[in-house]
């Protein structure tokens, strides 16, 4: 769920040339802040993959070694990042298999974004890469998972009727990428 300072209509917009550099931005915050505890800080989610439509909220994967709490979390926060206390942003489901995570909101006032920490190639991390590589490797599912998100959108309009309803979809999709990963011998970056 949103901070109060994040509520807002769930909004899809046309896909936004500044999404990359607004990436870039959070990502050397993330990477000088952190240290060399990063193994590798990815654009993931809608707003990575270029002409794909999205809430304009910037989606950043730092994947790590190991998530110690006890360790990361007081990092983040030094940074003004604020860890998402709900349970579901704390393990996932991916390619069925659970696996730990930890999300963070921007600082108040800066640029809507989600940070996740993810262990390195856990099932989650892989699952962002492929979700990204897919969409920017094929674009008729791309403008389809686009249009879908737009209609949603104008029917669910709070981020929780919205998630709850993207998130089959979301497997739905992943399921052809799956198969394209397999006929293109996809491996993650």
């Amino acid at each position: 769920m949103p901070f109060p300072d994040e509520i807002s209509d769930v909004t899809v917009v046309d896909y936004q040339d500044t999404w990359p550099r607004d990436f870039e931005r959070i990502a050397e915050r993330l990477r000088s802040g952190l240290g060399g505890l990063a193994v590798a800080v990815d654009h993931v989610g809608s707003t990575s993959v270029p002409g794909l439509a999205a809430k304009d909220c910037v989606d950043v994967q730092v994947r790590m070694g190991s998530l110690d709490e006890a360790r990361d979390v007081p990092l983040l926060a030094a940074l003004g990042f604020r860890r998402r206390p709900e349970p579901w942003n704390r393990s996932e489901i991916s390619f069925g298999h659970p696996a730990p995570k930890l999300v963070f909101a921007p600082p108040v006032g800066a640029r809507r974004c989600n940070v996740h920490l993810r262990e390195h190639r856990r099932s989650n991390s892989t699952y962002a890469l492929l979700f990204r590589d897919y969409l920017r490797a094929n674009r008729e599912a791309r403008d389809a998972w686009g249009a879908f998100k737009r209609r949603l959108s104008h029917s669910a309009p709070t981020l929780e009727e919205y998630g709850q309803i993207k998130a089959p979809a979301t497997d739905a999709l992943m399921a052809g990428a799956q198969l394209w990963a397999i006929q293109t011998d996809w491996t993650p970056r």
